[in-house]
């Protein structure tokens, strides 16, 4: 039995292509659950006195921890189910606007170019990624090259 494939293969992507991910709303709880994983206990992620005395008032969540909620995003929306090979690489990351308890976000990318493998079957997409808020800016951005398989011979729609 085969897998079911719900994902978008490389032959599937094309320049100008914009895909959204569901949202989801960032937890106090979020946060301190990720300092405890990653072992970053930084006070402007966990010491609510210290950040009073910061431009944010408040603790803001790890920029690590967006980029894997962004991860479980993409998942969600199938795009990477089944088809999804490999990160070739994340370039340019930045951090526009922090993401605090009570923000809801999601991931808007970008298809920026395509191009096929020098090994057959599989092909390079490369993104343009933006984690927007519920106010519509980019909290993060970055440019993100993966590696997809393509569309099996049979399969050519």
């Amino acid at each position: 039995m085969s897998q079911q494939v719900r994902g978008l293969y490389f032959d599937d992507f094309t320049v100008g292509q914009v895909i959204e991910t569901p949202r989801r709303t960032i937890t106090n709880t979020d946060i301190v659950n990720f300092a405890c994983l990653s072992g970053d206990f930084n006070g402007v992620h966990t010491d609510w006195e210290y950040c009073k005395t910061t431009p944010f008032g408040e603790p803001i969540a790890h920029a690590p921890l967006i980029y894997a909620i962004m991860g479980g995003l993409t998942y969600a929306s199938g795009v990477n189910d089944g088809t999804l090979m490999a990160v070739i690489g994340i370039d340019e990351w930045r951090m526009h606007s922090p993401v605090k308890h009570g923000d809801t976000i999601y991931m808007r990318q970008t298809v920026m170019e395509t191009r096929a493998s020098s090994k057959p079957g599989r092909g390079i997409v490369k993104f343009k990624r933006e984690f927007m808020n519920q106010r519509g800016e980019a909290c993060q951005s970055m440019i993100a090259t993966f590696m997809y398989k393509a569309r099996p011979e049979g399969d050519k729609q």
